[in-house]
């Protein structure tokens, strides 16, 4: 079964448990407030749209491939973890300014909506606390025992704490050049902090071997890597149809991917004050962004943030293949890596 079928198939069944939970928490709200009730309902819509659910998936699978079943106490733990992963997303589309999610409003234009845009941020940022508080009351009431619970929960509050240390670095680097090794100082508590997060929760409640939890631990840092370049490629080279946002939207902010490092630090000084020029303007015409998509090609920066997403790719591979989770497992996370892989050759 490809990954995307797997993830398709547990996916409607861990929705289906974060559905149960939010209307939960809407009703309690109601209680407390009219307004606050309407903040969580808000929520739950913006948790719900359609989605891949890759966070809790990764959490799911992992326990099944240790303990070679799906219970109660772990759809518990993945509908914390999938609001974990939301939680995160409110804060980006905060710091972003960005404006769709998924098709819908990000939560700081709705709450916006019958007020003005300083009530809208700020809801919005206590909300993601509130969210943050939400996924781990679901993973203390999950049924584990105590040791364990405690363990995630350790686990979920470091991932919090680094990938908020990986958005500050990010948000610095708008404003300062910024090295190859900075940038993956900046990224190695990025995407790779919450695959560790996501997958060592499943690892850890399966009951894994202290050997396999380190090779889980490199292997998702691996995997966060290779997804974040490629994800950022996408951003830049992908159009509005097949992405469903403006291209280039990071750069538009000023942020600094792989690719965009890699440019800007090449030996072709010409080529490296264009796209310098071009990084954080407001407003790019389809020239600039052909100008952008140009030097980041002509100087060999897209082909050595693939080859580096690659390398990360393949170690990731290597490292699942030496634990002890099943082979069905395996062989997901083995479709999946291999996906990011593939989709790097869409953009030349």
């Amino acid at each position: 079964m490809s990954w995307e079928r797997t993830l398709e198939r547990f996916g409607g069944v861990i929705e289906e448990r974060v559905k149960d939970y939010l209307s939960h928490a809407v009703k309690e709200a109601e209680a407390y407030h009219p307004f606050m009730a309407k903040v969580y309902s808000d929520f739950e819509e913006f948790v719900l749209r359609r989605g891949k659910r890759l966070a809790s998936c990764s959490t799911l699978l992992t326990y099944q491939g240790y303990t070679s079943r799906i219970d109660e106490n772990i759809l518990n733990v993945c509908v914390g973890i999938e609001i974990y992963r939301h939680c995160i997303l409110v804060h980006d589309d905060l710091v972003d300014m960005d404006s769709l999610r998924r098709g819908g409003g990000t939560l700081h234009k709705t709450f916006a909506e019958n007020y003005d845009s300083r009530f809208g941020e700020g809801a919005a940022i206590f909300l993601g606390n509130i969210a943050y508080a939400m996924a781990s009351r679901a993973i203390v009431g999950s049924g584990f025992p105590e040791e364990k619970v405690a363990t995630s929960l350790l686990l979920l509050s470091d991932g919090y704490r680094e990938v908020n240390e990986s958005q500050i670095l990010d948000l610095l680097f708008e404003y300062k050049d910024v090295d190859i090794e900075e940038w993956r100082i900046m990224a190695s508590k990025r995407a790779a902090s919450l695959f560790k997060v996501t997958i060592l929760t499943g690892a850890i409640l399966g009951g894994a071997p202290k050997s396999d939890l380190r090779i889980l631990e490199e292997a998702a840092t691996n995997i966060g890597y290779s997804f974040d370049i490629q994800d950022d490629i996408i951003d830049t080279f992908a159009n509005k149809e097949q992405y469903g946002r403006t291209p280039c939207g990071d750069i538009i902010l000023g942020k600094k991917p792989l690719h965009v490092v890699y440019a800007l630090n090449s030996a072709n000084q010409e080529r490296a004050r264009t796209l310098r020029n071009l990084v954080g303007k407001k407003q790019l015409t389809p020239r600039n962004i052909d100008q952008i998509r140009t030097v980041i090609r002509e100087s060999g920066a897209l082909e050595a943030a693939k080859e580096m997403s690659r390398k990360h790719a393949e170690e990731a591979r290597a490292l699942i293949a030496q634990t002890s989770l099943s082979d069905d497992v395996k062989e997901f996370f083995d479709s999946f890596i291999a996906y990011v892989e593939e989709s790097l050759d869409w953009y030349k």
